[in-house]
């Protein structure tokens, strides 16, 4: 599917005054000079006084590395909702995000007056590697720059292909020169082409600048900018955590200190000093303030890290919810920069974040820069250390779409025990139909029927029922937290549970977004003995058999019978009410019996003798 974008030519006489700049409009076209370094996006959309709306770009500062400003614009397989462009084959490919600018007046100019287009580019960052194409049936993922001509066609004047990934960005500059782009309804337009089925093939794209009286030599603009996002956690050990726990001893729970860093774009020293602000959105309390007593020198072309010490929240007895704002403004004369006339450069100079203190446990930001998925055998636990015993009502799972609409399907979600500081006991293991999604990045609540009692330390995970590609589950990875040693991987039932970082199977980089949710009532909740204890073993027997099995569960609806390798040799699906099953063709030899009611799942080992 492609996806086609078109402006709006109305006719607006207007002056419009805005914090992005002073942008004349006559005829519904922008007047020069055009800048968007994205850092005044809302909700993760493009400003709508610059771009086209429509776009299904991703306006973020999570995704990329070594970014010049805060925000860049994100191009990938997934819409503005966070679906898909296509829901029916994970390898289709075709153009998937455009982003289009509003018109722009260049009536009247001509090649000597040297218009140019600037911005900053990278390939894949945080996400996917575009791919560089394999031969004339599978064409190269692509980034691609046109321009919209008098006769209103779109050209092609820049592009760039996939295969290497770059850990920076390049500027690029494009000249407006010839006649037929030098008119009074001017666009531009970026557009990809990779695959349609999910956050594939990213790029990403940053500052952009048009103006006359350029050149491919003007590559600095006097701007002093923030860039890294404020971390890595205003919490010790998780990004979010129920307010209750953390009141049991705030002081422990809060980090030393929180960082971030801004960097100067411009060929000169400049001075800067900075103002921090930690305030209670729910209640509007200012929690701490900071201001540094005097400007430090920032050196030319180069990054600085700036940094505050934490004071930890206290009054909140009573409260149930707290939000805070962290909030980096940094004091610069950028408002005085006349590197670009009418735009105030002090729009970048500013940075925040949210630590939410509530009733769930999360060690990701929020943000899914990719996704993870696990074998029909494999295991992922997550582990959380409480601070004093609570109820469990369900757990949040960020679930990102890939190929396929997966709604209905079963996700398996367990709840460990602790053994040894790594996952025992399965305290109670359930199925829930998936759900996708409202929009990138949220979360879908799947409750327990009843509250689980926990205490000291809890795992929690997810199986996967089958290996069938329709079926994956793919929960969202935040590739920016500190928290990847929290991941635990069990590779094989029997196998031994391994931590994260540890595990040459593994090794992920970053958080699991799964999230257990607290605060429930004591009346109604699993205690002592596991739920799953209560109800009839999932299992079959004689062991070793002949070649006939039995069990005891009515409600087993399917069987699969793997060798030790995890190749499925046999499909069983028991009818209601059947309670025994022949395997005698089977040679004499170890199995893996996966079985299934629909809500548990278990793997046993079987031995077959003739």
């Amino acid at each position: 599917m492609i996806k086609t974008i078109t402006g709006s030519f109305a006719c607006l006489l207007v002056l419009l005054l805005t914090q992005s700049g002073v942008f004349a409009q006559t005829g519904g076209a922008l007047a020069l000079p055009y800048f968007d370094d994205f850092s005044t996006a809302i909700n993760g959309r493009p400003d709508s006084r610059l771009w086209v709306p429509g776009s299904g770009v991703y306006i973020n500062n999570t995704m990329p590395i070594n970014h010049p400003s805060v925000n860049v614009a994100t191009f990938d397989g997934l819409r503005a909702n966070g679906q898909p462009y296509v829901l029916d084959n994970v390898m289709t490919q075709g153009y998937t995000d455009t982003l289009t600018s509003q018109p722009i007046n260049l009536g009247g100019l001509v090649a000597r007056d040297s218009v140019y287009l600037s911005f900053y580019w990278q390939i894949q960052g945080l996400g996917e590697l575009p791919e560089s194409g394999v031969d004339a049936t599978i064409p190269a993922d692509s980034l691609k720059l046109e321009f919209l001509s008098s006769t209103g066609r779109w050209e092609m004047v820049w592009f760039q292909v996939g295969g290497k990934p770059n850990l920076n960005f390049p500027q690029a500059f494009v000249a407006v020169r010839d006649a037929r782009f030098l008119h009074a309804a001017f666009q531009f337009r970026f557009r990809t082409f990779g695959r349609q089925s999910g956050p594939y093939d990213n790029w990403n794209v940053d500052y952009l600048f048009l103006n006359r009286g350029r050149s491919n030599t003007d590559q600095y603009i006097k701007d002093i900018t923030t860039r890294q996002a404020i971390g890595p956690s205003f919490l010790r050990r998780y990004m979010a955590m129920p307010l209750s726990q953390y009141l049991v001893n705030p002081t422990a729970e809060t980090a030393d200190s929180l960082s971030t860093d801004i960097t100067n774009q411009f060929n000169n020293f400049n001075f800067t000093s900075y103002k921090f602000t930690n305030t209670d959105l729910v209640t509007g309390r200012v929690i701490q303030t900071f201001q540094q007593a005097s400007p430090d020198l920032v050196p030319s072309l180069a990054s600085q890290r700036k940094s505050v010490r934490l004071t930890p929240v206290t009054g909140a007895t009573g409260a149930k919810r707290v939000v805070l704002k962290h909030t980096f403004d940094f004091l610069t004369t950028d408002d005085q920069n006349p590197s670009i006339p009418t735009v105030n450069l002090r729009r970048n100079d500013t940075i925040s974040t949210t630590t939410v203190l509530d009733n769930y446990y999360a060690y990701d930001d929020g943000t899914a820069e990719y996704a993870i998925q696990i074998g029909r055998l494999e295991r992922v636990a997550v582990r959380f250390i409480l601070n004093k015993e609570d109820v469990m009502t369900g757990v949040m799972a960020s679930l990102v779409p890939f190929g396929v609409d997966q709604t209905g399907q079963r996700l398996i979600i367990t709840v460990y025990a602790n053994s040894n500081g790594k996952p025992g006991k399965e305290l109670v293991t359930r199925g829930f139909p998936i759900q996708n999604a409202p929009s990138r990045n949220s979360f879908v609540m799947f409750n327990f029927d009843k509250g689980l009692a926990v205490k000291d330390t809890i795992f929690v995970g997810w199986q996967q029922i089958s290996n069938e590609a329709n079926s994956l589950v793919r929960i969202g990875l935040d590739k920016n937290s500190p928290f990847g040693n929290q991941i635990f991987y069990r590779a094989a039932p029997g196998a031994q549970w391994d931590a994260n970082l540890s595990s040459p199977a593994l090794s992920l980089r970053g958080a699991v977004m799964l999230r257990p949710v607290m605060g429930g009532e004591l009346s109604q909740v699993v205690t002592a003995t596991p739920e799953e204890e209560k109800l009839t073993p999932l299992q079959v027997y004689p062991n070793p058999t002949t070649g006939q099995i039995s069990w005891d569960d009515t409600k087993l609806n399917r069987i699969e019978v793997m060798d030790l390798g995890g190749r499925l040799l046999n499909d069983i699906t028991p009818a209601r009410g059947q309670k025994s099953a022949d395997v005698s063709q089977l040679p004499t030899g170890l199995y893996l019996f996966r079985l299934s009611d629909g809500q548990r799942s278990n793997v046993q080992r079987v031995m077959v003798t003739k």
